[in-house]
C-alpha cells in the first residue's frame, strides 16, 4: 500500500500539474487574442475622434462610450474587465465597475514601458492581467484587461478531487487485487510446504490436491510423483534395514553358542600349551588372543543391533562420576604402564548425576583406552567437572591426533584414521561408535577435536538427569596442547 500510495501521489501530481498548465496556457492564448482585438478596437475608435474635439467634453464622451462598449463585450460570460488610462497618468480613467487604477500590477506597468504588450498572473483573486499600449493620434493610452481564472480554477479543483478519489480507491484496491492474485499462486506453495512438512514427520501417505491443468496443477502432480517415489525408496530402505538388523542380531546370537564351545576348547589348549611343541604353543596363544577379540566384537555387534532396533534401555541411578572415572583408570592402568603413558585425573569432590553407570563406564573405558593406544607413550590427562545442569569428562592425549574433518568421522562404525596401524589392544572399530550411542541415549553429546601430530581431546557431556536439556558444557573443548 505504501508503494502504491507513493506511485499514485506522484502520478496524480504530474496529472494535475499537466492539466493546470494546459488550462492556463489555453486561457492565456485566448486572452491574448482577445486583448489584441480590444487594443485594435480602442485604437481605431480613438483615431476616429476629430482632432478639434480633443479638449472638449466630446472627447470624454467618445472615450467613455468606447470603453463602455468594450466593457459590455467583456461582461458577456464574465470574460474580462477593462481599465483604460492615459500613459502620462493625466485625464480621466475609464474602467469597468469594480476596477480601479490601484488594481494595475506595478510589474506589468513597468514592462509596458519597453513592450507594446505584456501580461502577468495574480493569485488573489486568481486572474490574468494583460496590458497593452494604445498609440493614437490623440496620444498614448494603456488598456488593461482583467481575465478571471475562476472557471479554470474550478475545473482544476474538479480534476484534483477526482484524482484524489480515484487514486485513493486505486491505493485501496491494488493491495486487494495483488492479494487475490498472489493467493492463487502462494496458496498451492503453502500447501506444498505443509505437505512436505508432514512427509518429513513420517506421514508418507500425504499428497497434494491436483486441481486444473495449469502450472500449479503440474507442480502438484510432480510433487505427488516425487513423494510416491520417496515413499517407495524409504520403505525399501526400511525393509532392508530391518533385514540387516535382524540378520546381525540373529547371527550374533547364534554364534554365541559355538563361540562358547570354542572358548572352552581354547582354554584347555591354552592351559596345556607348555606340553606342546613351540609352534603349537604359539598357535594356542594366538588362538586365545584372537578368540578374545572375536568375543568382544560379537558383544559389541549385539549391542549395536540393540541400538539399531531401538531396544537400548537406560538404568539410571545417582552416580559419582569422579569415583567412576578413578575406577576406570585403575582398571586400564596396566595397559598404560605397558604403553609408557601416565594417567592424570583432575576432579575435585563428588560430581553426581543420574546415569547408567555400566554404559558410562564403558564410554570412559573406550575413551581412555583409545587415548592410551594412540598417545604414543605421552601422558593422558582426564578432567571431570559439573555445573547445575550438566556434568562432563574430557580425555586428552598428545599422540597421533586427528586430521581436519576426522573429528566427525571418528565415531563412525569400523572407521580407522590409519588403516595400516596395528591394534595391539584388541580394538574392533566399534568402541567409539558404541560410546557415541551410549552418550546419546542419556541425552548427552560426545565431541572430539585434534591436530595431526599434536594429539586429540574427547569430551563427554551429560545432563544431570537422563533426557535433560543441555546448555553448553562444564568443560571447554580446548585446542590440543603442544607437547612439552
Amino acid at each position: 500500500m505504501a508503494g502504491s500510495a507513493v506511485a499514485v501521489i506522484l502520478l496524480a501530481s504530474l496529472l494535475v500539474g499537466q492539466v493546470g498548465r494546459g488550462l492556463v496556457s489555453a486561457r492565456t492564448d485566448a486572452a491574448l487574442v482577445t486583448a489584441q482585438s480590444g487594443i485594435t478596437k480602442v485604437t481605431d475608435g480613438i483615431n476616429l475622434v476629430h482632432p478639434a474635439s480633443t479638449d472638449s467634453p466630446v472627447l470624454d464622451e467618445k472615450l467613455q462610450a468606447l470603453a463602455r462598449q468594450l466593457s459590455d463585450a467583456g461582461q458577456v460570460g464574465n470574460q474580462y474587465r477593462i481599465l483604460l488610462v492615459r500613459a502620462d497618468g493625466s485625464g480621466t480613467t475609464y474602467a469597468t465597475e469594480g476596477v480601479a487604477t490601484s488594481d494595475i500590477p506595478s510589474v506589468l506597468d513597468k514592462e509596458l514601458d519597453g513592450a507594446p504588450l505584456a501580461y502577468t498572473y495574480e493569485h488573489d483573486p486568481d486572474r490574468l492581467v494583460i496590458g497593452g499600449v494604445v498609440n493614437t493620434s490623440l496620444g498614448e493610452f494603456r488598456l488593461f484587461q482583467f481575465f478571471p481564472l475562476s472557471s479554470e480554477q474550478s475545473t482544476l479543483s474538479l480534476v484534483r478531487r477526482t484524482t484524489i478519489i480515484v487514486g485513493g480507491l486505486l491505493v485501496l484496491l491494488l493491495p486487494l487485487l495483488v492479494f487475490l492474485v498472489l493467493r492463487q499462486v502462494v496458496q498451492p506453495v503453502r500447501d506444498a510446504a505443509r505437505t512436505a512438512e508432514r512427509l518429513a514427520l513420517g506421514d508418507l501417505e500425504e499428497r497434494m490436491d491436483v486441481r486444473g491443468e495449469d502450472e500449479i496443477a503440474r507442480l502438484a502432480a510432480s510433487f505427488n510423483s516425487m513423494a510416491a517415489a520417496l515413499q517407495k525408496q524409504i520403505r525399501q530402505l526400511e525393509d532392508l534395514s530391518r533385514v540387516q538388523r535382524r540378520f546381525v542380531a540373529d547371527v550374533t546370537h547364534e554364534l554365541r553358542t559355538p563361540i562358547t564351545t570354542v572358548r572352552m576348547a581354547a582354554d584347555v589348549l591354552h592351559e596345556a600349551r607348555t606340553d606342546f611343541p613351540l609352534a603349537a604353543a604359539r598357535s594356542a596363544e594366538l588362538l586365545q588372543t584372537e578368540l578374545g577379540r572375536f568375543e568382544l566384537m560379537l558383544s559389541e555387534l549385539l549391542e549395536i543391533s540393540r541400538y539399531d532396533a531401538g531396544d537400548a534401555q537406560v538404568d539410571a541411578e545417582p552416580t559419582d562420576l569422579v569415583a567412576l572415572t578413578h575406577r576406570v583408570v585403575d582398571a586400564v592402568r596396566p595397559l598404560a604402564v605397558r604403553k609408557g603413558s601416565e594417567l592424570v585425573v583432575h576432579g575435585d569432590g563428588p560430581v553426581v548425576a543420574d546415569l547408567d553407570h555400566v554404559r558410562i563406564e564403558r564410554v570412559l573405558r573406550n575413551l581412555v583406552v583409545n587415548a592410551i593406544e594412540h598417545g604414543e607413550g605421552h601422558p593422558v590427562e582426564i578432567r571431570v567437572a559439573g555445573d547445575s545442569t550438566a556434568v562432563a569428562v574430557t580425555v586428552r592425549d598428545l599422540g597421533v591426533g586427528l586430521k581436519p574433518g576426522e573429528d566427525r568421522l571418528v565415531f563412525t562404525r569400523f572407521w580407522r584414521g590409519d588403516p595400516s596401524r596395528a591394534r595391539n589392544t584388541g580394538g574392533t572399530g566399534l568402541g567409539l561408535a558404541i560410546a557415541h550411542e551410549d552418550t546419546r541415549v542419556h541425552g548427552g553429546r560426545l565431541d572430539a577435536r585434534g591436530r595431526p601430530g599434536q594429539g586429540a581431546v574427547f569430551r563427554m557431556t551429560l545432563p544431570r538427569s537422563v533426557g535433560g536439556e543441555l546448555d553448553g558444557s562444564p568443560l571447554p573443548l580446548d585446542p590440543v596442547r603442544t607437547r612439552a
